[in-house]
């Protein structure tokens, strides 16, 4: 049997190989031997066999005989021919072992597992690469560095003139409410005023009370009031049974709570914030702080690399918590200092004023002073990042700077400029994480109550909050401070780390000072030069020097662990590994596949064409072909000319006729001899399908 050909495509000729279908009918009038037909192969033409045949130069193959696209016959032929030619190690042994069925099964078996075995490595590669690892990459680096911000507080809140009044009302009020609470007299702390002591406490809103605790049952406070072995000389307060607190209620007072303190100092120093708050709050915007200018009366000396200070080298802001603050290397600084050497006579020294004269101690609780370093672009956040300095004792600080570079994108959740963050920046500085969160829970306080914290940078066109405009802000604030602390807000999810941070490690070491042997000739020459008056002078002064340990800095970087070089070099060890083969054996089973896919889909077309596109079966079908006309027979039907000494055709003959061509004749053309034009119908030979 001679090759088949498909014709699917304009201009495409598909021809099937090696003794694969017939689609056409070819029939020759004058039939062979079997053994004249075995030798039809790829390229060869059914021909009509002549009374004489005379023999001929073997034709070259033409347009129509070559065959573009050439697939299997069946997918046992595939294969064998894939095994055979492959240059994947082990495929040839499942074709010459195959009179060996133990041996075939074997290499089958052997093959198979180890195909899978390549693809679950390959599985494992894919899953490395998709979870985008990184490897930290550790720099030591050496060279001038540019010292850092230092950014020192008076660490007291101060009493200004607008708001003296108010104070003072605040003060009363306070004595007040630590006699009925705790019978305690702080006219020795508190500023004696003429109107003396009164209960002034229905001037003010939310005053602190004592609250019983409901988390104690009745019994259980007098069985333990039995049993204890101390007794309390003031019935009136027992902190194991009382708590201290005052009531806020929101707008149309339908929820109120009680913001309560185990502690009575906490309880008052935080009532006393919160009204302090207000008062602050109704400060002018165009208002300066006191002594701003005046950094002798805080600061005695500043030195930095042997060389003094002046006014150009620091910067000035008041904090509501810490007063007055005296930023020192800031961004406003047009000469930022470089540091060449490392040690603490190459970086800066301060001589601190830490004496409390005319502040509030039921504010600060605390004496001496506040620093942080920070970066020239980064503000200073006193809370987060700074400690204290204690009086009368020298404090030096030795840095080491560190960068930090994260690679953002898939591998890794940072911000390069913080443009992607839902957040805005209030503060006039770049994007920090700290800076993000602050601004995150101004913009809540903005839209949950309708004005701003004091403590962070407000908004255009928003005020500061204040109980007398904003009656229900602080039922407000606590609330929000409660769903920022759990995160409710989403501050700590929406604020990304920045993918560069640089960071100083900070190592402190104390020493007293001046000495007791120095300490008269110090004090005096600091009371000549700078009006040092005060008792114990210990407690009034302080020292800082603040230094780089070393010029070497640390700069740690991310790169990804696994590259697209990488991955691919890992999935060809892989296969080397189990099969020894390179890329072209990939494409080799590439093409296989698709040659799989190609005989699946011609097997299935012809399949449906011989159930749906046939010519009708009986009589109705031996009638459209009897009445068509041989010029319009379409060319597969393979016409070849009578020879002369051909008989005409019997009566049983023409009656096998009637029978319809096979269904797999219309699947392509057959090339037809140049007399088809005058071949009739009684040229098809008498042969049975």
């Amino acid at each position: 049997m001679g090759h088949g050909q498909v014709q699917l495509l304009s201009g495409v000729k598909l021809t099937m190989r090696e003794g694969t279908w017939s689609p056409e009918l070819c029939p020759d009038p004058h039939p062979h031997p079997p053994q004249s037909t075995q030798g039809l192969m790829k390229g060869d033409k059914c021909e009509e066999q002549g009374p004489d045949p005379k023999p001929s130069a073997p034709q070259q193959p033409t347009e129509e005989e070559e065959a573009l696209i050439e697939f299997h016959r069946s997918y046992r032929d595939l294969f064998q021919f894939f095994c055979n030619n492959t240059t994947i190690h082990g495929a040839i042994r499942l074709v010459c072992s195959q009179h060996n069925r133990m041996k075939t099964a074997f290499w089958a078996v052997l093959w198979l597992c180890t195909f899978g075995m390549m693809y679950w490595q390959f599985g494992l590669l894919f899953e490395e690469y998709f979870s985008y690892p990184v490897s930290l990459n550790i720099n030591l680096n050496s060279d001038k560095l540019v010292f850092p911000a230092v950014t020192v507080c008076t660490l007291n809140p101060y009493r200004y003139t607008q708001i003296k009044g108010e104070l003072e009302e605040l003060d009363r009020i306070t004595e007040q409410t630590l006699f009925d609470l705790y019978k305690y007299n702080s006219s020795s702390t508190l500023v004696a005023h003429p109107r003396g002591r009164r209960d002034l406490r229905e001037t003010l809103l939310h005053p602190l009370q004592r609250l019983r605790d409901p988390a104690l049952p009745a019994a259980a406070r007098r069985a333990r009031s039995a049993t204890s072995s101390l007794r309390d000389n003031n019935p009136q307060v027992n902190w194991k049974d009382w708590k201290i607190g005052f009531k806020l209620c929101n707008q149309n007072k339908s929820d109120c709570f009680y913001q309560t303190y185990s502690s009575g100092v906490d309880a008052v120093r935080e009532w006393y914030r919160f009204h302090y708050i207000n008062i602050l709050s109704r400060l002018p915007d165009t208002f300066t702080s006191l002594e701003e200018d005046k950094l002798g009366n805080f600061i005695f000396n500043c030195r930095f690399n042997q060389v003094s200070c002046n006014q150009a080298n620091y910067s000035h802001f008041h904090h509501p918590m810490y007063g007055n603050c005296y930023t020192f290397n800031g961004e406003n600084n047009s000469n930022l200092w470089m540091s060449s050497t490392p040690g603490i006579d190459n970086g800066l020294s301060l001589t601190l004023r830490t004496e409390q004269n005319d502040f509030i101690p039921l504010l600060s609780t605390v004496t001496g002073a506040r620093v942080t370093v920070h970066g020239q672009d980064e503000p200073p956040f006193m809370d987060d990042g700074g400690f204290n300095l204690r009086p009368g004792v020298e404090t030096s600080i030795s840095m080491r700077k560190e960068a930090l570079d994260r690679l953002g994108g898939n591998y890794g959740d940072c911000t390069n400029n913080g443009s992607d963050i839902p957040v805005k920046n209030l503060y006039p500085s770049k994007y920090t994480q700290q800076v993000c969160i602050h601004s995150c829970f101004q913009e809540s306080m903005v839209q949950e109550c309708g004005c701003a914290y004091i403590f962070y940078p407000r908004p255009k066109h928003v005020e500061y909050c204040d109980y007398r405009k904003h009656d229900s802000w602080g039922y407000c604030y606590y609330k929000l401070q409660d769903a920022f602390s759990s995160d409710r807000l989403g501050c700590f999810t929406k604020c990304r780390k920045p993918c560069s941070v640089t960071s100083y490690q900070l190592s402190a070491g104390y020493s007293r000072w001046p000495s007791v042997k120095s300490q008269d000739w110090v004090f005096q020459m600091l009371s000549l030069q700078n009006n040092y008056t005060i008792k114990n002078k210990r407690n009034g002064v302080a020292k800082l020097n603040i230094f780089f340990k070393e010029l070497n800095y640390k700069t740690n970087s991310e790169s990804p662990s696994v590259t697209m070089v990488t991955l691919l070099s890992n999935l060809g060890s892989q296969w080397s590994l189990w099969f020894g083969s390179s890329v072209l054996s990939v494409v080799e089973m590439a093409e296989f596949i698709f040659d799989l896919m190609v005989i699946t889909f011609l097997m299935l077309l012809r399949r449906f064409r011989s159930r749906y596109w046939s010519p009708g079966r009986g009589g109705r079908g031996a009638q459209e072909v009897a009445s068509t006309p041989a010029s319009s027979l379409p060319s597969r039907f393979c016409p070849q000319p009578s020879s002369p000494t051909s008989s005409p055709p019997s009566p049983d003959a023409s009656r096998a006729l009637t029978a319809p061509p096979p269904a797999y004749a219309t699947l392509g053309p057959c090339p037809a001899p140049s007399s088809l034009a005058s071949a009739s119908s009684s040229a098809f030979p008498p042969e049975e399908p």
